[in-house]
C-alpha cells in the first residue's frame, strides 16, 4: 500500500486581490504577549502607591508646620498678654504652647514685645521630623518700627 502525503495547494494568484502581499507569502508569527498587561498593571500600581506616600508625607510635612505656626503666634499673643498683666511671658506662652502640641525652645522679651520659637514634630514614613515657626507680639507700635 503506497501512502501519498497531501500538501495544500498555493493559489496562482491572490484572490482576495489585496495590494501589497503576495500569493503565497506567510505572515510572521506576532510574539506571544501573555501576561504584558499584568506587568504593566503591577508598574503602574507600584508607582501610584510612591506618589501616594509621597504626597501624604508632603500633606503631613505642611499641617504640621501650619500647627506649629499656630501655636508660635498664640504662644507670643499670650506672652504679650501675661507681660501686660503682669506675670510671666514665657511661662504663659510654653502653657499655650504645649496645649497647642507643640514645644517653646526660645523666649526673648524686649519691652513690651514677646517673640517666641516652638517646635512641632511630625512622623514620616522615614522618621521624625521636627519644624519650627517663630511668633512675636506686642503693642501695634514697637512692631511696626521693626
Amino acid at each position: 500500500m503506497t501512502v501519498v502525503e497531501r500538501r495544500p495547494s498555493m493559489p496562482a494568484s491572490n484572490p482576495a486581490g489585496s495590494v501589497g502581499e503576495r500569493s503565497g507569502a506567510t505572515r510572521p508569527r506576532p510574539r506571544d504577549q501573555a501576561g504584558t498587561a499584568t506587568i504593566v498593571a503591577v508598574a503602574m500600581l507600584g508607582l501610584l502607591v510612591t506618589v501616594s506616600v509621597a504626597a501624604a508625607g508632603v500633606v503631613g510635612v505642611v499641617a504640621a508646620h501650619r500647627r506649629a505656626q499656630s501655636a508660635a503666634d498664640l504662644s507670643a499673643l499670650a506672652g504679650a498678654g501675661a507681660l501686660q498683666d503682669g506675670v510671666d511671658p514665657c511661662r504663659r506662652a510654653d502653657d499655650i504652647a504645649r496645649r497647642n502640641g507643640a514645644r517653646l525652645r526660645q523666649c526673648e522679651i524686649d519691652d513690651w514685645t514677646v517673640a517666641v520659637v516652638v517646635s512641632g514634630t511630625v512622623r514620616l514614613p522615614g522618621g521624625a521630623l521636627e519644624l519650627r515657626a517663630r511668633g512675636r507680639a506686642g503693642p501695634a507700635s514697637e512692631l511696626s518700627d521693626r
